[in-house]
């Protein structure tokens, strides 16, 4: 090894080194800081680069100090006030009036309510305007929109909803329920998912109100409104058993039909009972039109008694003449004198042959 140059040093730490400085001599310098002969860069090629020792730790603390400062290490040291105080207790204070601020004081809109917990615990309501309370995480406010109509569409989507009549037919429905919070405190606290609540309400509502009615109802117009009527006061009365705190505006029914299956069928059915209700209808009328006709003979007869009981005379004569007016109005007729009868000539079947015929060009021109 000897002889052998060190890379991490210019190898003139022993008595035999080619300088001219000796360990012990007390000549030259007395240290390597004096000499500058530390440990080198590896890095770098032999020549270049300042040759560097290992710094010891009153090396770092020395450093530290000609930095001005025994505690500001390499991060920038925060600007002073004027009168050479710290800002920091400033930035504090604004920091504190800014969370007391925003978790203290409470704007409520005018449809609005606030929920006011003390550590979790339900402490108070608050109405729409400024309101204050203990700054966060003493108490907090959970501000809800309670005026606002809410709107649930069942099913949703194009899904399909099949429901049993009364008469055990299917009934694909689509329907709608428009409510809102009556009561915040109730609405947060009695139910874990209030919204879902009022779906599955209102489905089951719906299934009652449509098994009590026939097929014929629920899909007429009339009977939709008694329908909705219905499930309106039945979802109102469980969700206040429930103490859901929750209002039931209305229901609508949005769609009433067959299931998709059956509607070829179910088309048939209905046009057979239109045509059905149609011969009713004309029954009815041609009934009616007899009716009023032996009303009108009936009363056309009364007055003829009435004449008869006057005069009974008069009346038959009349009567007579009437009636072979009536009668003979209508058929072909010879008359004769009695004396002197010649033999019977069939004057009307004569006249008949007498006419001329029609001209068939005239007639096929017309």
């Amino acid at each position: 090894m000897a002889g052998r140059k060190s890379p991490w040093g210019s190898g003139n730490s022993g008595p035999n080194s080619d300088g001219d400085n000796t360990a012990g001599n007390g000549e030259g310098p007395s240290s390597e800081d004096e000499r500058g002969d530390g440990p080198r860069n590896p890095w770098l090629p032999p020549g270049e680069g300042a040759p560097r020792r290992s710094a010891n730790i009153e090396d770092i603390f020395r450093a530290r100090e000609r930095r001005g400062g025994g505690g500001g290490g390499n991060f920038p040291r925060m600007p002073q006030r004027p009168g050479g105080k710290s800002w920091f207790p400033l930035i504090i204070a604004g920091i504190i009036l800014l969370w007391l601020g925003t978790t203290s004081v409470h704007m409520i809109g005018p449809k609005e309510e606030g929920l006011v917990t003390t550590f979790g615990k339900y402490s108070r309501t608050i109405s729409p305007g400024i309101s204050l309370t203990m700054p966060w995480p003493a108490q907090s406010v959970d501000i809800a929109d309670v005026t606002s109509i809410k709107r649930n569409s069942i099913p949703e989507g194009d899904a399909e909803k099949l429901m049993l009549t009364s008469d055990q037919n299917l009934v694909d429905l689509s329907y709608l329920v428009r409510w809102n919070i009556k009561n915040l405190k109730l609405f947060r606290f009695r139910l874990d998912d209030p919204q879902e609540s009022v779906k599955q309400v209102a489905e089951a509502a719906m299934r009652a109100s449509i098994a009590e009615v026939p097929l014929d109802e629920a899909l007429s117009g009339a009977g939709r409104g008694a329908v909705e009527q219905s499930v309106k006061e039945r979802m109102q009365l469980i969700l206040d058993n429930y103490q859901a705190g929750v209002r039931i505006q209305g229901v609508e029914i949005k769609k009433a039909d067959p299931p998709e299956k059956t509607i070829a069928a179910f088309q048939q059915v209905t046009a057979a009972q239109q045509d059905a209700e149609r011969d009713r209808s004309n029954a009815r009328a041609w009934a009616q039109q007899l009716l009023a006709r032996a009303q009108g003979d009936a009363a056309a007869f009364d007055k003829v008694f009435q004449e008869y009981r006057l005069a009974p005379g008069v009346t038959k004569r009349r009567m007579y003449y009437e009636t072979m007016e009536r009668v003979l109005s209508k058929n072909q007729k010879v008359i004769m004198e009695g004396q002197g009868v010649a033999p019977f000539l069939p004057l009307p079947e004569m006249r008949k042959r007498a006419e001329p015929l029609p001209d068939p060009a005239t007639k096929g021109g017309r």
